[in-house]
């Protein structure tokens, strides 16, 4: 397995709200995370780092993860452990207007694959060439094309496209979207918004599958092409290659 993750301001944004990162315990388990934080005086970096500082915490503790039952119970419980973080933090700090982050997670084990998100930021798998997308995003205009009142195209250029119904620490209570995922797959993608607003998943695919290119090269290429096409928010990428395109289980 190969990996890389990689976080970038941006060409517009005066600071990196994202944190990121890719973590292996003992047992050869990965943890994959992606967090955009929002908020007042620069609070979502402060939420979006807590949330996977946190994590990475906890994980880096456990010799392994265990059944994909404990692992489900692993990752509700530490959500709701940076929920109340955040929420305790917001409460401190009266300036931290609207803190709060969004959040997706990809936990690898030999037996499973799980994803789990809140907010926009997204998780991928590639499988033969294919990426698709696996979490759901918390926002207005999701759930305005699930009702039928917006088609995906106007709801990719719709103004209110970034207005989030669901974040960390914008709720007392929060439930965390689980996706059990086959293991039949070549790569794990999880990126903040400031990638997919600025690529679209068809041009996302297209680096992936460039042979020529290392899992760095790939990622780094991502950020530039964002940053070409105007970098209008952070960007943040973690990536993870199961096996090289091609081949054989």
């Amino acid at each position: 397995m190969k990996s890389f993750y990689l976080t970038d301001t941006g060409r517009v944004r005066s600071h990196n709200e994202d944190s990121v990162t890719i973590l292996k315990n003992a047992s050869n388990e990965y943890l994959l995370i992606v967090a955009d934080g929002m908020g007042g005086h620069r609070a979502g970096e402060v939420a979006s780092s807590l949330a996977v500082a946190h994590l990475g915490k906890r994980f880096s503790k456990v010799a392994s993860i265990g059944s994909k039952l404990d692992a489900v119970n692993w990752l509700n419980d530490n959500v709701n452990e940076i929920n109340n973080e955040i929420i305790e933090y917001a409460n401190n700090n009266p300036n931290s207007t609207g803190l709060g982050t969004t959040l997706v997670i990809a936990l690898l084990t030999k037996e499973y694959l799980i994803f789990g998100n809140i907010g926009d930021s997204r998780g991928y798998v590639l499988k033969n060439g294919h990426l698709h997308k696996v979490t759901h995003d918390h926002t207005l205009v999701n759930l305005l094309v699930k009702a039928g009142d917006l088609t995906e195209e106007e709801a990719r250029n719709h103004p209110k496209k970034n207005v989030l119904m669901k974040a960390l620490g914008a709720m007392e209570k929060i439930d965390l979207d689980i996706f059990d995922v086959d293991l039949t797959i070549d790569a794990i993608l999880l990126c903040s918004d400031g990638l997919t607003n600025m690529l679209t998943d068809e041009q996302i695919e297209n680096v992936l599958n460039d042979n020529t290119l290392e899992v760095e090269e790939k990622v780094i290429k991502l950020v530039r092409k964002c940053n070409a096409r105007g970098g209008q928010d952070n960007i943040s990428i973690a990536y993870l290659m199961l096996k090289e395109s091609g081949e054989k289980e």
